[in-house]
């Protein structure tokens, strides 16, 4: 059974409020509930597409991919060097999507 703990929110740094001010400076953060930590599953890590902030990048939404969290649960076995492709995972390019192939 997983193991669930308690970190702090990234998408408002911890103080529950939007950190945007919409729709008012008084409003609570959308990720947490205003509460300023979230409830993830152990192990985790950060998220590769926001960095961790829980922002999509440059803009004022929740990442889609960790869904303001900043991150996300670490799989067994799906650990991976820098650059390495992880096979049957979609690739998104200009000409649409395409699998990795394993070399």
């Amino acid at each position: 059974m997983a193991k669930f703990i308690k970190i702090k929110c990234a998408f408002c740094g911890g103080t529950g409020k939007d950190p945007f001010g919409v729709p008012s400076k008084l409003s609570n953060c959308q990720v947490c509930q205003g509460k300023g930590e979230i409830l993830t599953s152990e192990p985790y890590e950060e998220c590769t597409a926001c960095k961790g902030t829980g922002r999509a990048f440059h803009q004022r939404l929740t990442c889609s991919v960790c869904g303001g969290k900043g991150v996300m649960p670490k799989i067994p076995g799906r650990e991976r060097k820098d650059g390495e492709n992880i096979t049957g995972l979609p690739k998104i390019t200009a000409y649409g999507i395409k699998e990795y192939k394993q070399k």
